[in-house]
C-alpha cells in the first residue's frame, strides 16, 4: 500500500524541514520527504494550504475502559483520537479494574490492537487498586509495554511509599507520571480558590494544593533519578519549580492543558459542571505564566487529559458535578488558535510539544516525525479552517466540555496510523 501527499507544509522537528513536500508512504513507513515526487500511488492526497505533522501524541487520556464503557471505550476513544489527529494515546489507570499488574497492561494492549484506530499505551498504576497501601506491579507492568506507572486522580500521599515506587520505575527503565494534589488541603473545594468561589457560593482549591506535591515529587526525582513527568500543571510557582529543576539537571518535564493556558475562573459565568476540572482553572497570572513557560521551553508538553463522563455526571452544580472535561478532538485546534495565530508558540514548537518531545519522554523513537524511515503516523490539518467548536459533533461519548461554541482556527483533514488513513474529514 502506498499513499502519496503532495504539496503539503511540512513541518518537521527532526529534520527541521518547514516547507512545501511531497511525502511518499509505503506500507507503515514514510519512505521519502522531497520537494517533487512524481510516481504512482495506491492514494493521492493533495494537501495544498495544509501542514503535514507527525501524529500527536497525547500523554495524559482517560479512556475509561475496563469498567466505565458507559463514558467512553477504547474504540470510541480511539476514534475520538484520530478526528483530533491524535495517533497515540497514553490511557490511564484508574478503571475499574485497576490497571496495577502485567496480565491487565497485557489485555489492554491486546483489545486495543483490535478494536481503536489509534495506538494505545497503558499506563500502569504506582500502588496495588490505587490504594496506597503497597506497589503494584510495577516491573511485571514494564515488561508488558507499560511505559510510565502513575496514580492519576491523586496523589500517592505516603512519601515513603511513593519513593519506593519511583526506585521501581527507574529500575524497570520507566517515568512517573505524576497528579500532583495533596488531598488532604482540597478540604472539599471544587474551583479556584478566589473571588468567583465566593461568587458562586463554592469551596475553593488553592494553588498550593497543586505546589507542595510538585515540589515533593521533584525532590522525590532528585534522590531516585527516575525520569519525572508533571501532569497537567496549572499554577505559576508549579512553571517555576519545573524550571529549577531544569536548572538543576533533573529528569524532570512538565505538562499543560488547552483548558489551563486559555481559560481562567473569571470564564466561569455561572455554576456550570462543565467547568469542573482537577486541577482547576487558575487566574489570570497562572494562565501568563503558563504561556510564558510553553514559550520558553520550560513546559514540554501540551496534552488533554481527556476525562469524559456521562451527561448526568456532569450536569449539575461544581458541588456535586465529576471532575473532568474532554480535549482529544478540540486540543489541536485550541493550542493552534491560542499559542500559534497570536505567535506565542511557532508551528515547530506546537508540534514538538504535542508529539516530538511526547515521543521522547516515552522511548518511542520511531515516532514524533516526518522523516524517511519513521512509522507514518501523520496528520493534515487545514490551518485556515474557521469554526465554532460543537459539542454535539464529537465521537467521543464525552460532551462535557467548557469550550463548545467556542470560535477556534485549524481543523484535521486526516489522520494516518502505520501509514493506513483511519479518519478522513
Amino acid at each position: 500500500m502506498t499513499i502519496l501527499i503532495k504539496h503539503g507544509h511540512v513541518v518537521d522537528p527532526h529534520t527541521k524541514k518547514d516547507g512545501i513536500y511531497d511525502v511518499l508512504i509505503e506500507n507503515d513507513r514514510i519512505r521519502s520527504v522531497e520537494e517533487h515526487l512524481e510516481m504512482q500511488a495506491d492514494e493521492v492526497i493533495d494537501a495544498k494550504g495544509c501542514y503535514v505533522l507527525p501524529g500527536l501524541i497525547d500523554l495524559h487520556v482517560h479512556l475509561r475502559d475496563p469498567g466505565l464503557e458507559y463514558k467512553e471505550t477504547l474504540e470510541s476513544g480511539g476514534k475520538a483520537a484520530a478526528k483530533g489527529g491524535v495517533t497515540t494515546v497514553c490511557a490511564m489507570p484508574n478503571t475499574k479494574p485497576v490497571i496495577d499488574n502485567k496480565e491487565k497492561v497485557a489485555e489492554v494492549h491486546r483489545r486495543a490492537g483490535e478494536e481503536s484506530p489509534v495506538h494505545v499505551i497503558q499506563i500502569g498504576a504506582v500502588t496495588a487498586g490505587q490504594e496506597g497501601k503497597e506497589l503494584a506491579d510495577i516491573k511485571g507492568m514494564a515488561e508488558a509495554g507499560c511505559h510510565a506507572i502513575s496514580e492519576d486522580g491523586k496523589s500517592v500521599m505516603d512519601a515513603s511509599l511513593y519513593r519506593k515506587g519511583m526506585k521501581a520505575a527507574k529500575e524497570a527503565g520507566i517515568s512517573v507520571f505524576a497528579h500532583c494534589e495533596d488531598i488532604t488541603m482540597v478540604e472539599g473545594g471544587v474551583m479556584n480558590a478566589d473571588d468567583n468561589a465566593v461568587r458562586l457560593g463554592l469551596k475553593g482549591i488553592t494553588n498550593s494544593v497543586e505546589d507542595v506535591i510538585v515540589a515533593r515529587d521533584i525532590l522525590l526525582a532528585k534522590e531516585t533519578g527516575v525520569r519525572l513527568h508533571l501532569c497537567h500543571c496549572s499554577t505559576a510557582d508549579s512553571v517555576k519549580m519545573v524550571k529549577l529543576a531544569k536548572e538543576a539537571g533533573l529528569p524532570v518535564t512538565g505538562e499543560v492543558c488547552p483548558h489551563h493556558f486559555i481559560l481562567t475562573a473569571d470564564d466561569i459565568k455561572e455554576d456550570d459542571g462543565n467547568y469542573k476540572m482537577n486541577p482547576p482553572l487558575r487566574a489570570k497570572e497562572d494562565v501568563e505564566a503558563l504561556r510564558q513557560g510553553l514559550k520558553d521551553g520550560v513546559m514540554d508538553v501540551i496534552s488533554t487529559d481527556h476525562a469524559p463522563h456521562s451527561a448526568e455526571e456532569k450536569n449539575k452544580s461544581m458541588a456535586k458535578a465529576a471532575f473532568g472535561i474532554v480535549g482529544l478532538e478540540t486540543s489541536a485546534a485550541l493550542t493552534y488558535t491560542a499559542l500559534v495565530k497570536p505567535g506565542i508558540l511557532s508551528m515547530m514548537d506546537m508540534v514538538e510539544k504535542m508529539s516530538c518531545h511526547p515521543a521522547q519522554i516515552l522511548g518511542l523513537s520511531e515516532k514524533g516525525a516526518v522523516s524517511e524511515g519513521m512509522i507514518a503516523d501523520l496528520m493534515i490539518f487545514d490551518p485556515g479552517k474557521k469554526y465554532q467548536i460543537d459539542k454535539n459533533t464529537f465521537v467521543s461519548k464525552g460532551k462535557n466540555t467548557p469550550f463548545h461554541g467556542y470560535e477556534v482556527y485549524g481543523e484535521v483533514k486526516y489522520t494516518l496510523v502505520d501509514g493506513k488513513v483511519v479518519y478522513r474529514r
